[in-house]
């Protein structure tokens, strides 16, 4: 974070200083877990029924934090008193960002594929200068500042994944943290049931543009048609991606190498340069298109962009992450996360990883669809049996409609078997895997991850197989539960 005595905090935040020396300076970082603390900090301490921050305010101090934003006194320690810390920690990013005219924000959202792309574009954009990225899927009210307020006098781009639960969330996440570049992937059904229609969904996303000041530029899918839409609700100039032929940032020629791996021609008005992918799924195009649309922008030319896209790696984990095994298995690990978009991704690209080879898909349950639910799963198992899954463990009862679906396709020469639990997926795994094979794990994040780690304690490492950003792409190593669509 920049430097602000702390009187300039208790300004910004709408605090009030208790037993704090105006004058004093924090110079460190905005932690809420105080292990993080350190000289110059500043502690956030969130109330908590189990786990109370103001419980460890005196600790923080001890281990250098100048003083604690929070809701109560605590004897002794220096405090920015305030009635409602999250709220407070957004507007001293608000603060902070409004003092770094040089940053450009990036700000990105769409029901699936956020954190992939927002990891593409933050390697791009740390080739072009110092770039602050969220780690993970930190895309929430928490999330935002504390990732804001990373931001220093060096930092020339901050990308910023937007994550919503319902209308108004994108709104809230721009007022904390304006974008200069909005980027919307696609409209799909994530956590539809919380929304209750994609035409919600495209509202709530569509805030992120609406967001955009009149020189800004709105980065919208010409794929997705509720996307391509938003054009109407911006006054910013508006670049469209995809692989439609009125795309301005455009593939053609898309082919998959045997791991799934896409090559394509990437068309731009200043010419073609071809580009070849070390991501695996064909999804992947669209991720790049975006990423591409946001560095040409920002000023990097073809053929060096072009170079660069080849170049990308994965950076958050349980994502498309291939691997293999001593046994010869190949194993993509996209545990992470489920809905019914990214299981369509993650099966295609099975299908064209496993294309020659037996493939086995491990599904679980996906979460908050709604009324959409039974449907959603069923569709999915449809599109594995019509893929040509040879194998498919679906684990859990919630996740039944999945291995209903599956059976449905009459001439789906494949087998489903309904398990109760990752522990029975792991024990048939083991009993049937064989050389060649291609194994698939994912689902919405409850527990299917156990099966990827089972299979990933027999595999070897390779080199090319993902790699990290830039060392200029700074990401605070904190978690979080939430992961809004």
């Amino acid at each position: 974070m920049i430097p602000l005595r702390l009187a300039e905090v208790a300004a910004a935040v709408g605090g009030r200083l208790i037993a704090a020396d105006p004058e004093v300076t924090v110079t460190g970082t905005v932690e809420f877990d105080s292990r993080k603390v350190g000289p110059g900090g500043l502690f956030v301490a969130f109330p908590g029924e189990k786990v109370d921050g103001h419980d460890y305010a005196a600790g923080s101090v001890e281990a250098g934090a100048v003083a604690v934003l929070g809701t109560r006194e605590v004897p002794g320690v220096p405090m920015v008193l305030v009635d409602d810390a999250l709220a407070a920690m957004g507007r001293l990013a608000r603060a902070v960002v409004d003092r770094l005219p040089g940053l450009t924000v990036i700000g990105l959202t769409g029901s699936s594929g956020k954190t992939t792309t927002k990891d593409l574009i933050a390697q791009l954009t740390a080739r072009l200068g110092p770039t602050v990225a969220p780690p993970g899927s930190f895309n929430n009210e928490l999330g935002h500042p504390y990732t804001a307020l990373q931001a220093g006098p060096e930092t020339r781009y901050l990308v910023m994944e937007k994550g919503a639960r319902g209308v108004g969330h994108v709104r809230y996440l721009c007022d904390v943290v304006p974008p200069r570049i909005s980027v919307v992937l696609n409209v799909g059904v994530a956590h539809i049931g919380e929304f209750g229609s994609r035409e919600t969904i495209a509202l709530a996303k569509g805030e992120l543009v609406e967001a955009l000041p009149v020189d800004g530029l709105a980065v919208l899918n010409a794929d997705d048609d509720l996307v391509s839409a938003m054009a109407t609700r911006t006054a910013a100039r508006v670049v469209r991606y995809g692989e439609a032929p009125d795309a301005d940032i455009r593939a053609v020629d898309v082919t998959l190498d045997e791991r799934g791996r896409p090559s394509y021609t990437l068309v731009t008005p200043e010419g073609d340069a071809p580009v070849r992918l070390g991501l695996t799924g064909r999804h992947q195009v669209s991720n790049s298109l975006a990423a591409a649309a946001v560095a040409r922008e920002l000023g990097m030319p073809l053929t060096e962009l072009a170079i660069a896209l080849g170049q990308l790696g994965l950076v958050s984990t349980r994502r498309m992450d291939v691997f293999e095994r001593t046994d010869g298995v190949t194993v993509i690990d996209d545990s992470y996360n489920a809905n019914p978009a990214s299981m369509a991704a993650a099966l295609r690209a099975l299908a064209g990883v496993g294309q020659g080879r037996r493939t086995v898909a491990v599904l679980g349950y996906m979460a908050e669809l709604g009324p959409f639910e039974h449907d959603g799963h069923v569709e999915v198992g449809r599109l594995a049996a019509e893929l040509g899954v040879d194998r498919l463990l679906v684990v859990g009862d919630a996740a039944a409609p999945i291995h209903q679906g599956a059976n449905s396709v009459g001439d789906w020469g494949g087998e489903s078997v309904l398990l109760t639990d990752q522990a029975g997926a792991v024990e048939v795994l083991r009993n049937e895997l064989r050389p060649g094979d291609v194994v698939l794990v994912k689902g919405s994040r409850y527990r299917t991850w156990e099966v990827a780690d089972a299979l990933r304690a027999d595999a070897v490492p390779a080199a090319g197989s993902g790699g990290s950003a830039s060392s200029e792409l700074a990401s605070p190593a904190v978690a979080t539960e939430g992961d809004p669509a």
